[in-house]
């Protein structure tokens, strides 16, 4: 009897809420990864920084759409062995991932063709260090692709968001310009801007 339960309890159960939504099949439909991506032309010897990438999410789409390197960003080392452990089970071998911290990206200035920051730019205080950084990994002409959602009227907040408007202002303080904005789904926004 007891052989069953195992394989419920890989240790995949930490983050539950987090991770459940991350991963679910509503996400899915609100937000297909390969979609989002479509957004911008991305080539194939492109060289992604999937930044705060939790489950992988866009990292393992991201990492079959180009040859070039896929940084996985994350402070959450079981995040980044969950991404690992998915590259391996799809064969997919150009993923490096990273463990950091958004005030110091360890990667050179003007590395990065395309970068990713899904749900994650809310969690910042103060932002502007952090999207200046996201400005020097970038090529000229490099992309950075924000998906946030937007807060919900009334009290009941319990993550802080950042309206897109308030996103928007962020972005271009950076020195970023805005060159379209995408609504997947109610209360989600997509913002792409790039680096002149």
């Amino acid at each position: 009897m007891m052989a069953h339960h195992r394989n419920h309890t890989h240790g995949q159960h930490q983050h539950k809420g987090k991770v459940s939504y991350l991963d679910s099949p509503k996400r899915r439909e609100e937000m297909p990864p390969e979609k989002l991506l479509n957004l911008i032309p991305i080539k194939q010897n492109a060289t992604i920084l999937d930044f705060g990438a939790g489950t992988g999410y866009f990292s393992i789409p991201a990492a079959k759409l180009v040859d070039g390197p896929v940084y996985t960003l994350d402070l959450d080392n079981s995040m980044l062995e969950m991404i690992r452990s998915k590259a391996q089970q799809e064969n997919i071998t150009n993923i490096v991932p990273i463990q950091g911290h958004s005030d110091k990206i360890p990667l050179p200035d003007a590395s990065i063709d395309v970068v990713i920051t899904s749900l994650v730019l809310h969690e910042i205080e103060p932002l502007a260090p952090t999207l200046t950084q996201l400005k020097n990994v970038l090529k000229e002409g490099g992309y950075l692709i924000c998906v946030e959602l937007e807060p919900k009227a009334g009290p009941a907040q319990h993550a802080p968001r950042i309206t897109m408007a308030g996103m928007e202002q962020a972005i271009t303080d950076a020195g970023l310009r805005i060159m379209k904005k995408h609504f997947p789904a109610e209360s989600l926004y997509v913002l792409i801007a790039q680096k002149p």
